[in-house]
């Protein structure tokens, strides 16, 4: 029996790479993709949804949502990272195919309430889409299945502060709401996604092997790697938003602990995932009460790239 998803996204180099790898499980059936501004404008990441959409070949619809944070100044589009366009600037084709006319929330809802307790949400950017969803229809936690989650560092440095994870920071009250509400919630932070690294053998296999999507990925990446060796010296990218569709596929691949998350939604420390482990008390209330988020700790690398590397391929 295949897993029901949508995989909320802004895509995004790296979303590109997660949704492809989504596309291509067997176990999984994507039932919409829906956008948020985040690497790049909302109307672009739905253009881009929409794109990657035609070079999979599949019948997938795309819903349109947040464009701007719900109570914070948006940030700058990180366009040194994944390009103006997204897609490391490479002047893809715009898409031919149209978004629905119903808002990112209002298509997760009424997928919910078609398949209640079956839809997991894979959210791979800034989590407004998901924080209106709750503002909408509160009950709706209640229906989902899982909330797999990109974002966020428990004890590992951020990457756009020295406490914050970009989309966590891009939203923070909704990542707050997120993290707080009656949902069964797994992080997939930094924590894990910066012990692996992506580097161009594999993505050439791919390539080779799956020439289409694989040629697409390879072009795209080549921008994201160069950031990367500019930035930090090394020599690939960190596996972040695909990181969420290997625990979908093969939790084992993970080491996880049980704790509270609450978000820092003002100051030096914005956009901050606070981790209360499980079991350890604080005098402070702000952690009382609060649900148990699963955080990946700890990954085996070379699995979850043969993972994908398998998936992609067509080898599983």
């Amino acid at each position: 029996m295949t897993r029901k998803i949508i995989i909320d996204t802004d895509p995004g180099i790296d979303d590109a790479m997660a949704i492809f790898f989504a596309f291509q499980a067997k176990e999984l059936e994507v039932l919409g993709l829906t956008t948020t501004y985040g690497n790049v404008p909302v109307e672009i990441a739905t253009q881009n949804a929409l794109t990657l959409t035609e070079i999979a070949g599949v019948n997938v619809p795309v819903a349109g949502g947040v464009a701007v944070p719900s109570k914070i100044t948006p940030r700058p589009f990180p366009d040194f990272v994944h390009g103006a366009d997204g897609f490391g600037n490479i002047d893809y084709p715009a898409p031919k195919t149209k978004a629905l006319e119903q808002s990112a929330a209002e298509f997760i809802i009424e997928q919910v309430r078609k398949y209640p307790g079956e839809v997991t949400l894979v959210a791979l950017g800034p989590l407004g889409n998901l924080g209106k969803v709750l503002e909408l229809d509160p009950e709706i936690a209640n229906l989902v299945d899982e909330v797999v989650l990109m974002g966020g560092a428990a004890i590992e440095y951020g990457n756009v502060s020295p406490v914050a994870e970009a989309n966590i920071i891009n939203e923070p009250h909704a990542a707050d709401a997120v993290f707080t509400a009656p949902w069964q919630v797994t992080m997939v932070g930094l924590d894990v996604t910066h012990q692996v690294l992506l580097d161009n053998s594999v993505l050439e296999r791919i390539k080779a092997k799956s020439p289409e999507q694989g040629s697409f990925l390879y072009d795209c990446a080549q921008f994201y790697i160069n950031f990367y060796s500019d930035r930090f010296g090394i020599n690939g990218c960190y596996f972040h938003d695909a990181s969420t569709i290997a625990y979908l596929l093969d939790p084992s691949i993970f080491e996880v602990e049980l704790g509270a998350v609450r978000v820092a939604c003002e100051g030096i420390a914005i956009g901050q995932t606070i981790f209360a482990p499980q079991g350890v008390s604080y005098p402070e209330p702000h952690w009382n009460d609060v649900p148990m988020t699963q955080v990946c700790m700890e990954v085996d690398g070379e699995r979850m790239l043969k993972l994908y590397e398998d998936v992609m391929v067509g080898a599983l």
